[in-house]
């Protein structure tokens, strides 16, 4: 725990945590932003873990980082540590990585390949199906292998996303209908012929929902980040209030393009937690690069057409993601602790792109690491402002600030029903 979160320690037990964050969310203005608490302290962080990040559909990587059987990744979601793995029959398969003898960690590295799932420990074995196959004829005749398999995470797959959900019942609603629309949208990207060439993970010394806040508006953009300007135009889609009719246009002039290639693109929203669009980049450019070219020679999947734009692609409570024709790029969050959260950005090319011939990391690279540090410093400095005993909540703007908005009202609205 760092001195900030032990000098902004409030509430003496969770219940008491829990009944005050209640009464914050009935008495919260509408489209302001939230008491300070809800931003540093570490009791009402951990309700955030337990109804939140232990109960929601989580973001967690793509299918193409581990194409064949036995590759793995693991990921830690708020001391929950988890492993990600392709079965022999092709399957995805996600676990709680803590075998069932006394409880260490299996998979120990952040990615890798095996033939069986072998505790370090004492080496007892599971195979990619979480059976225990091996304990040693220590446990005794009477020992069951059937009991002591690993523990199963929820998993879902669509268009090359993997999701996991640590509850014991998942959320339902209309999940499983954004999963149908984005196999659909990610079809033409042939995701699992694709592979990672970089990934980039940064720590944020600001709590999670200032990370999500920050990204879910463009209000900032022209202070901050000049690079990403480059291409990026700054309405958020085509319901954006504040889009031009000679954006409009522009949007219509592309989208006939996009229909004769089959490529989908009309906006799709799944409440105020999934959405994909597909929206134009500047005129003249490609992608997101520095000079808007193209950062692969190779194209992804049955993509002819270089001027797709980006499908951006956002699920709640944990991601954000840029499609392009040439490659993606690909946003997790996860909170670290009531003041800290973990960014990890990934880039994927086609599988058979030759790094130095066909695309240079660094290329791929630039625009979003110089935007992330970008961020990275506007969430610290916001982090620290609401530290101030003066913080008072602040409103959004309805016509800049709309996405903060959704965003704001989901969590409330999620976190107020389960406490």
């Amino acid at each position: 725990m760092t001195q900030n979160d032990i000098l902004n320690m409030t509430y003496p037990s969770l219940d008491i945590a829990r009944a005050e964050m209640k009464k914050m969310l009935n008495e919260r203005q509408p489209n302001y932003s939230l008491p300070r608490p809800m931003y540093n302290d570490p009791l009402l962080f951990k309700v955030d873990i337990e109804e939140i990040f232990q109960k929601e559909w989580l973001f967690v990587g793509m299918t193409s980082e581990i194409p064949s059987k036995g590759d793995y990744f693991t990921v830690e979601i708020a001391q929950n540590p988890v492993l990600v793995v392709r079965a022999a029959d092709g399957s995805v398969n996600a676990f709680h990585n803590t075998c069932r003898h006394r409880g260490s960690r299996i998979c120990l590295e952040h990615r890798g390949k095996v033939a069986n799932l072998v505790c370090p420990y004492h080496q007892w074995t599971y195979d990619t199906k979480g059976n225990l196959l091996f304990a040693g004829t220590e446990m005794g005749d009477e020992f069951d292998m059937q009991k002591h398999k690993l523990n199963q995470v929820h998993c879902k797959t669509a268009g090359g996303f993997i999701f996991i959900c640590l509850g014991d019942e998942p959320p339902t609603s209309d999940f499983d209908e954004f999963l149908a629309t984005l196999e659909e949208y990610m079809e033409p990207y042939d995701v699992e012929n694709t592979k990672l060439a970089v990934e980039s993970n940064m720590y944020e010394q600001a709590n999670w929902k200032l990370v999500i806040e920050n990204n879910r508006e463009c209000y900032h953009c022209s202070g901050s980040h000049p690079e990403l300007l480059n291409t990026l135009l700054e309405w958020d889609d085509t319901t954006d209030p504040r889009a031009t009719p000679e954006f409009l246009n522009y949007c219509e002039r592309l989208s006939s393009e996009w229909d004769a290639e089959g490529i989908l693109h009309q906006h799709q929203s799944f409440g105020q937690r999934n959405r994909l669009v597909r929206m134009p980049l500047k005129e003249g450019t490609s992608v997101m690069t520095i000079d808007g070219s193209l950062g692969c020679q190779k194209m992804l999947g049955r993509i002819q057409n270089s001027n797709l734009g980006s499908l951006r692609i956002l699920h709640l409570p944990n991601s954000w993601n840029h499609m392009q024709s040439d490659h993606f790029i690909v946003f997790r969050v996860l909170p670290i602790s009531a003041q800290e959260t973990l960014v990890t950005t990934k880039w994927f090319v086609h599988k058979d792109a030759i790094e130095g011939v066909d695309y240079d990391p660094e290329n791929l690279r630039r625009v979003w690491d110089a935007t992330n540090d970008q961020d990275r410093k506007l969430g610290e400095d916001n982090q620290r402002g609401i530290n101030s005993l003066s913080y008072q909540p602040g409103p959004y703007s309805q016509t800049y600030e709309f996405g903060v908005i959704d965003f704001i009202n989901w969590y409330c609205d999620r976190v107020e029903e389960k406490i």
